[in-house]
């Protein structure tokens, strides 16, 4: 009876309250209404003091099992840099303007000729069915209520077509790797143009998988009620086939083109009509080669610091790729963002757009498509009153 309601919202109601329930003489199904009730007070007392990432990302990791929650929250190697991307946004101060008159601030902005609410977009995170029923679908949906972009993970626990079917008016992103059989990454290509989605974002820093030790220690697995849901056939039979374990990287990896070169991101403007994005940027050196190559443009982004450890804060190299690239190119950058105001850094970096994953994650662990619309909505307050009292009226 304890656990009557736990898997809905990771809520186990206190003995007390079960031993006055069953006390009182009524049916079984009113007994099970007075539990619902009981629990969705419970629920609605603890959200209502969530006032920040931290409080959904402490809810999310204390109910998640062990395995999905160090694979959500964890990086490569001995994690140095999954910390220097948080804590960087702590070496740089705001000064701030008054006297500016903000009593109409506009916070949102373009991106690839798309106008979104505000600066701030879902980055692409695998597997999301794990954190809830809903993964994709869920975040999409939210994104679009938000009036921003969503990025789908090609490794995702949601289609193509189910993501569209829950959003379609949404701005969404298919974030790609190229397969050494390119007729897979074709395939990938044609549907996320039938479906309407605007751009594709290669991931460039992902030759093969990083050194994830703790999904190694936990013998990480996908549940086997969930699948890829991206790919068909074959192919998925023998993806599916080896989800478990460190065989899920090994097996992943030998589907990856590791001979990907800059004359693939030619190869890739030439087969489709999709903006082609490139995310895994970290130096000022690739950032002109992506501008050299056609990009339209670049994600300054470290996989979440989940690829190889000791590589630098997207914030801490922001700067130097903004300078040496200008306008040449449309920058967005991902990583350790948990507030509003390390978005308003960003921005003043040289960022034209910011993306988070993992806060995602723990709306959707939370409460589903509300958590994450909760999410984006407490990101979207904090971005706008740190424009007021900077003196900025407007992205």
């Amino acid at each position: 009876m304890t656990k009557f309601f736990r898997g809905a919202i990771g809520e186990e109601l206190s003995e007390n309250i079960v031993r006055r329930l069953l006390t009182i003489e009524t049916s079984r199904s009113e007994q099970r209404a007075i539990l619902l009730t009981a629990t969705i007070n419970s629920w609605g007392d603890r959200m209502a003091a969530y006032v920040c990432i931290e409080d959904y990302e402490k809810h999310a990791l204390e109910h998640l099992t062990p395995s999905i929650r160090d694979y959500y929250r964890g990086g490569a190697g001995e994690e140095y840099s999954v910390k220097w991307n948080k804590e960087a946004f702590k070496n740089y101060r705001i000064r701030p303007r008054f006297l500016r008159n903000v009593s109409e601030r506009d916070i949102s902005t373009t991106v690839l000729g798309h106008k979104v609410s505000m600066p701030l977009g879902v980055a692409p995170t695998a597997m999301q069915r794990m954190a809830h029923p809903d993964g994709e679908c869920a975040n999409a949906r939210a994104a679009q209520a938000a009036g921003t972009i969503f990025i789908l993970s090609t490794i995702s626990t949601s289609s193509i077509e189910e993501v569209t079917e829950a959003a379609p008016k949404g701005i969404k992103w298919l974030q790609l790797y190229v397969y050494t059989d390119r007729n897979v990454t074709l395939n990938l290509i044609k549907r996320a143009e039938r479906a309407g989605f605007k751009a594709l974002v290669l991931t460039i820093d992902a030759p093969i998988f990083g050194d994830r030790r703790a999904d190694l220690r936990n013998k990480f697995a996908l549940p086997n009620h969930l699948r890829f849901a991206n790919f068909q056939g074959d192919l998925s039979k023998r993806i599916n086939s080896a989800k478990t374990g460190s065989g899920l990287n090994e097996y992943v990896t030998a589907l990856f083109d590791t001979s990907l070169s800059w004359d693939d991101v030619k190869w890739l403007k030439r087969i489709t009509t999709l903006s082609v994005i490139l995310k895994g940027v970290l130096t000022v050196e690739d950032a002109r080669l992506a501008v050299e190559n056609g990009a339209d443009g670049i994600i300054v982004s470290n996989h979440g610091a989940r690829q190889i450890d000791s590589v630098p804060a997207t914030i801490e190299v922001l700067p130097e790729i903004s300078k040496a690239v200008g306008d040449k190119v449309e920058i967005y950058m991902d990583g350790g963002v948990t507030q509003g105001i390390d978005v308003f850094k960003a921005l003043a970096l040289g960022a034209k757009m910011v993306f988070i994953g993992r806060p995602m994650l723990w709306g959707l662990a939370c409460n589903g498509e509300k958590g994450a619309c909760e999410i984006l909505e407490l990101m979207r307050k904090e971005i706008d009153s740190t424009f007021a009292l900077t003196g900025r009226d407007n992205a």
